[in-house]
């Protein structure tokens, strides 16, 4: 059975819950191309989007709030645009690149637990058994992810994820899952930061787990990421100062929590809001329900064959809702297909 039937037991609240207490890692994370760097500096903005509606509306609005003396100028301390990670920046089919580690972490431990085959969610895991373990619901996810994880600290548990992530490979497209952002969202990135705007990650994601990777792939820095989180005590072990992360939630950054996240973490109303699915309907209706000039943009899948394409029934990264809303509120709809010339760098 594919990895959706078991996203397809749970809630994206709960997925959310459970991987924000993944820990944080560092290492050296290669950039998936030189496009952060230099699509601002090209002769045409946005190389990667055809010409059509769609780029045209972002042109537009860049235009319209940083040309200094147009009614819609806003100043550049005012210019913040916030952008969904999973399946907005990167890929999210099959699954949360964080939920492909935690079952992998669950398997590579069993050894040291040989009552984990015939105890659930466990023996679901390790017998790729997904029906069963969709059927544990929230629980056994939760079980699932503070055996492996908790109870150790960021230090102890960054080698773990590094070496993990450099040897993971995407199931369809065979390649580290840092080659699987999407290129003409780094070009956007790159374009919106030439003209004066500060680019954030709002993600449902553990903010511990991008803020390491996430400057070299996108260029966003680790200070301009907001996700979920876990609590973390500080203590003294050994004479030496620690970070010990704790088996409970801090804060889930999702649906209704975007808007809050985004007022705790930058204190500024965002202008220019960027997602992909439900679970963004908030943000956007927070950045573009509002006095001034404002943008709001959804990146809808429609290319099975270069990437894949899902909407309104998928188990995960679910379009429905906010894709109505595109329509009464005039969000910009991005026609994977059709809208894109390059979806990855190494095409």
């Amino acid at each position: 059975m594919p990895p959706n039937a078991f996203f397809s037991g749970l809630s994206r609240r709960s997925l959310f819950s459970a991987l924000a207490m993944l820990p944080a890692f560092s290492g050296a994370i290669l950039p998936i191309s030189a496009s952060a760097q230099t699509a601002a500096s090209t002769g045409s903005p946005l190389p990667s989007w055809n010409e059509g509606a769609t780029k045209q509306a972002m042109l537009d609005f860049v235009a319209a709030v940083t040309r200094e003396g147009s009614p819609d100028f806003v100043p550049p301390a005012q210019r913040i645009a916030t952008f969904d990670n999973d399946g907005t920046l990167w890929v999210e089919l099959p699954g949360s690149t964080q939920l492909t580690f935690a079952l992998d972490r669950v398997k590579a431990l069993a050894p040291m637990h040989p009552e984990w085959k015939d105890k659930q969610p466990f023996k679901a895991v390790l017998e790729n058994d997904m029906a069963t373990l969709a059927k544990t619901g929230e629980h056994g996810l939760a079980e699932l992810v503070l055996a492996s994880h908790a109870g150790m600290t960021t230090e102890e548990f960054e080698k773990i994820v590094v070496d993990w992530l450099a040897t993971a490979r995407h199931p369809r497209f065979k390649r580290p899952y840092t080659e699987l952002a999407y290129l003409p969202m780094v070009e956007l990135l790159a374009y919106l930061r030439s003209n004066g705007f500060k680019t954030f990650i709002i993600s449902g994601g553990g903010i511990e787990f991008m803020r390491p990777w996430t400057e070299r792939v996108y260029g966003i820095p680790p200070e301009q990421i907001v996700g979920s989180s876990i609590k973390t005590k500080f203590q003294m072990r050994d004479g030496r100062p620690e970070l010990f992360r704790l088996a409970e939630m801090n804060f889930i950054d999702d649906n209704v929590g975007k808007p809050v996240g985004i007022n705790e973490h930058i204190g500024r109303r965002p202008i220019a809001a960027f997602g992909n699915s439900d679970g963004d309907l908030e943000m956007l209706q927070w950045t573009t329900m509002a006095a001034g000039r404002r943008f709001g943009l959804i990146v809808h899948h429609t290319d099975a064959e270069r990437e894949y394409a899902y909407d309104r029934k998928s188990p995960f990264g679910r379009l429905d809702q906010a894709l109505d809303a595109a329509v009464v509120n005039k969000w910009t709809v991005v026609d994977m297909k059709n809208d894109w010339k390059r979806v990855f760098a190494f095409e």
